[in-house]
C-alpha cells in the first residue's frame, strides 16, 4: 500500500484540483479510455475536483463490453457441445448474447468454466486429453500477450484439443474511429495506461497529428488521474497537439519488447467487430495462418461472425452503443437503475465491473442518493 498512498493523497488530489481550476479558461471535453478509469473517477468522486468547464465522457474501453453478440453466441454454441469445455473469464459469464448468456448455457448443461487465466485453461487441457478445451480469448493488448503465450505453448506440446475463441481488440484503430465521427465532442484523449504499457505509445504520435487532439497517457489512482487531465487540459489550452505520458513509472515509448514480440509470432492484424460500434478495420487481432489449427471457428465449423451485433444488443432499448462511444452517459438510459441493473443487465456495460453503467450504478448514483 506504501506504493498506492501517494497516488491517493488527499493534498496532493486538492493540490491538483487547484491547479486545474487555474489553468481552465475555456470549456473541454475529454475523454477516458479505459473503464477501469471510468470506474476509478466514479469510485473516487473525481468529477467534483474538475472545474465546470471539463466534461469527461467514457470511451469503450472495456472489452467485456465491447466483445460483439455473435462472439457471445459462438461461444454458447461451443458451450452446448458435451465434448467441449468452455473456459472464460467470470464477467462474461452474464453479457448479453442474441438471446441468453453463458451463465444460462451453463445451468442448461454446458460445462463452462470460470478461470483467471488462459494458462488454467490450457492446463484443463492436459488434464483432461478426452475433452476439447477452448478458451475465450477476450480483450485489449493487455490481455493479448498471455493468450498468445497459451497457444504458443499448445503447439509446444502438440496439445490438440486446446483452442482459442479470440476476440482480440486494439485500441488506437476503435480511437481514430470515434475521434473521427461526425458525431464526437471529444477535444482530448486520455489513453489507458495498462494498454500502453504493453504496446507503448509511439503508436498515438501520429494518431495525435491525424486527428489533431492530444493524447495523454493515464493511470488509475486519483492523483495519477487529477495529473493527467491537468495536462490535457494544459495542452489545449496553448493548441499543443502532442502525446504526454503522465504514467511514466509503468509505460515507456516502446513499451514490452517481449510481450510486442510474442504477439507477432501468434496473431495478425484483422478487421473486429465491437459491440455497439460495429465493425472497425484493422481493429482486432486474429491467429495467424501458423496458429490457425487452434482457432476455436475453424476447428469446430462455426458459423464466422458476421457484423450487425450492434444492432442486436440495442433490440432491447439498451444504448449501449451510445455510451460506449462516448456521446451518452448512463443516466441517459431510461432504463438505468430501473429495469437495468447488475443484478438484471440489459447491455453489457451494466454486467461488466468496468462498465460505465456499472460504475454509475454503484458510485455515482450512490452520491446522488446521499445528496
Amino acid at each position: 500500500m506504501r506504493y498506492l498512498q501517494e497516488f491517493r493523497d488527499a493534498e496532493a488530489v486538492a493540490q491538483l484540483a487547484r491547479k486545474l481550476a487555474a489553468a481552465t479558461t475555456t470549456p473541454w471535453t475529454l475523454m477516458e479510455i479505459c473503464g477501469g478509469q471510468t470506474h476509478a473517477i466514479a469510485r473516487h468522486g473525481l468529477q467534483e475536483f474538475l472545474p465546470e468547464q471539463i466534461e469527461l465522457l467514457h470511451g469503450p474501453g472495456c472489452p467485456v463490453c465491447v466483445t460483439p453478440v455473435t462472439v457471445i453466441d459462438q461461444a454458447i454454441e461451443l458451450a452446448a457441445r458435451p465434448q467441449v469445455i468452455l473456459c472464460s473469464f467470470g464477467d462474461m459469464l452474464r453479457v448479453p448474447g442474441s438471446h441468453r448468456d453463458l451463465l444460462a448455457a451453463r445451468a442448461a448443461g454446458g460445462d463452462v468454466r470460470v478461470v483467471y487465466s488462459p494458462m488454467d485453461a490450457l492446463q484443463l487441457a492436459r488434464e483432461h486429453p478426452d475433452r476439447q478445451v477452448v478458451f475465450l480469448a477476450i480483450g485489449f493488448e493487455t490481455t493479448a500477450p498471455a493468450n498468445a503465450m497459451a497457444v504458443y505453448q499448445a503447439r509446444r506440446e502438440a496439445l490438440d484439443n486446446f483452442s482459442l475463441l479470440v476476440a482480440q481488440f486494439q485500441v488506437p484503430p476503435a480511437l481514430a474511429a470515434l475521434c473521427s465521427s461526425a458525431a464526437s465532442r471529444v477535444q482530448g484523449v486520455l489513453a489507458a495506461g495498462h494498454v500502453c504499457t504493453v504496446m507503448g505509445y509511439r503508436q498515438y504520435e501520429p494518431l495525435a497529428r491525424q486527428l489533431q487532439r492530444p493524447i495523454v497517457i493515464m493511470g488509475f489512482e486519483p492523483v495519477d488521474i487529477l495529473q493527467a487531465v491537468l495536462c490535457c487540459v494544459e495542452h489545449l489550452e496553448r493548441s499543443d497537439i502532442g502525446v504526454a505520458n503522465c504514467y511514466a513509472r509503468a509505460v515507456s515509448r516502446e513499451g514490452n519488447a517481449s510481450a510486442q514480440r510474442m504477439l507477432r509470432e501468434v496473431f495478425a492484424v484483422a478487421d473486429q467487430e465491437w459491440r455497439g460500434l460495429g465493425e472497425l478495420a484493422g481493429s482486432g487481432l486474429a491467429l495467424n495462418a501458423s496458429y490457425r489449427d487452434f482457432d476455436a471457428v475453424t476447428r469446430f465449423g462455426l458459423g464466422a461472425a458476421v457484423a450487425g451485433g450492434a444492432a442486436q444488443a440495442c433490440s432491447n432499448g439498451c444504448i449501449s452503443g451510445e455510451i460506449l462511444s462516448g456521446l451518452k452517459k448512463p443516466h441517459d438510459c431510461p432504463f438505468f437503475a430501473g429495469r437495468c441493473r447488475p443484478e438484471s443487465p440489459l447491455g453489457a456495460p451494466m454486467v461488466s465491473s468496468e462498465g460505465a453503467c456499472a460504475a454509475y450504478f454503484h458510485y455515482s448514483r450512490c452520491r446522488e442518493v446521499q445528496a
